[in-house]
């Protein structure tokens, strides 16, 4: 097929199809980090959220009509879609639908990840697509979703799962599958103690992304199919693609690999920054000189909503103190007054007061930081005020007693552990 043609198909599927992101996880894992947001509005790469990512893949890959389903304390999420997403045009039937639990079909909350989508029905119905892809809003990647449609369309699937190779060790928290030579899915486990591996690479195993095409009609059928069952939990993996595996539809796997969006010669880049330990390495990989994360890439923007804020600002502070950051992300609004920043992240509005050193360290929104201060291998929540003098991420057993200190020690700070420990802080310094 001439490219041209082929290009043109593609966007005539995508332009098709409706686009439904489950966004009303908590993300428990991430403890504190999530006391008052969904994970999918946590904060992610110096300015975005990690929704941002998903939102900006359907923007990118010409998908136009979006639902975004929430549910947990989702109001930061919600006012981050509205400040940051409103360009898309009504008039081209353009459109990002706020999705949360109304009880349209039943008097309960979203029971499942089925259900959530089960529940939109008639919205979803209304806007008469003819695929319909399931996204999860908490991951971070770069996917061209129009190669995984044209994939669906052209193996002639009734559902296509996207999936990507993980350590086997890792396995247990995915759905596994085991696909024949032309990718027909013929075993699928949801979070199995022990994960079969890929053949010929016993440490890997082949993943599920919890992303899925299905065609409207027969989505809309095996959703009120499975709402009727009283023993179903109504989720994807656990109820949706068994029954379909078991009825001998015609379910098929697309590798990531095969549409995911790099640089000519780079690492393909997914990350569930679920737990502490991986949000601050995900964070983290990007001080590197050439991340995996190509967030300067024109061809495939990230998109999120930007205060106007000003330039970050490097001046001298008290003294011959030099405000410096090295291999750093310092994002608008951010001073650095006579201290001394590396290896982490500043997100905007962040304030560091002289003689304080920052390292390999991750400061969301608003953090003020005092004078003397030091952290280390540490996630700062937004809006904490760290008191002059305070000393984070060099002794864990102290740190254990003031804030949470994860698995490989990066201890995590909030404003409601920085109010309710004052006075062991203040002790402390004296």
């Amino acid at each position: 097929m001439d490219p041209q043609d082929k290009a043109h198909g593609v966007s005539l599927i995508t332009k098709n199809t409706y686009a439904m992101i489950l966004a009303g996880g908590r993300g428990s894992r991430l403890h504190q980090l999530t006391d008052w947001r969904a994970k999918p509005a946590v904060p992610f790469a110096g300015k975005f959220r990690i929704i941002d990512f998903v939102l900006s893949n359907c923007v990118n890959s010409g998908i136009r009509r979006i639902g975004v389903a929430t549910q947990y304390k989702a109001h930061s999420l919600l006012l981050h879609i509205q400040l940051g997403w409103s360009f898309l045009n009504g008039k081209f039937n353009e459109f990002i639908y706020l999705l949360p639990a109304q009880q349209w079909m039943q008097e309960t909350w979203y029971e499942g990840t089925a259900d959530a989508v089960y529940q939109n029905l008639d919205i979803l119905r209304d806007t008469h697509p003819e695929y319909v892809l399931i996204l999860a809003g908490d991951h971070v990647y770069k996917m061209d979703y129009g190669k995984l449609l044209a994939f669906h369309v052209e193996k002639n699937a009734d559902m296509t799962v996207a999936c990507i190779e993980v350590p086997v060790n890792d396995a247990k928290e995915f759905g596994v599958m085991g696909v024949n030579d032309e990718s027909r899915v013929i075993t699928f486990t949801e979070k199995p103690a022990n994960p079969p591996s890929i053949p010929g690479k016993p440490e890997l195993a082949l993943a599920s992304m919890g992303i899925y095409v299905f065609n409207t009609k027969f989505l809309c059928d095996q959703l009120i199919r499975d709402a009727k069952d009283t023993h179903s939990s109504h989720d994807f993996g656990k109820d949706i693609i068994p029954h379909l595996m078991a009825s001998g539809y015609r379910v098929f796997a697309q590798s990531f690999e095969d549409s995911c969006v790099r640089e000519e010669g780079g690492n393909s880049y997914w990350r569930d920054v679920g737990t502490i330990d991986s949000y601050w390495e995900g964070n983290m990989e990007l001080t590197k000189v050439v991340p995996d994360l190509n967030m300067y890439d024109k061809k495939w923007p990230i998109w999120t909503y930007q205060e106007q804020l000003p330039p970050a600002k490097f001046v001298r502070g008290e003294g011959d103190s030099c405000g410096m950051a090295i291999s750093s992300l310092v994002s608008g609004g951010c001073i650095i007054s006579g201290a001394t920043v590396a290896r982490s992240l500043l997100y905007s509005n962040v304030k560091v007061r002289s003689f304080s050193t920052v390292v390999d360290s991750v400061l969301l929104p608003n953090v003020e930081v005092g004078r003397n201060v030091k952290i280390r291998r540490a996630v700062v929540d937004k809006n904490c005020i760290i008191p002059e003098g305070l000393i984070v991420g060099y002794d864990r057993e102290e740190d254990s007693r003031r804030f949470h200190v994860s698995a490989n020690g990066i201890t995590l700070v909030t404003p409601d552990m920085l109010g309710q420990n004052m006075g062991r802080i203040q002790s402390t310094r004296n």
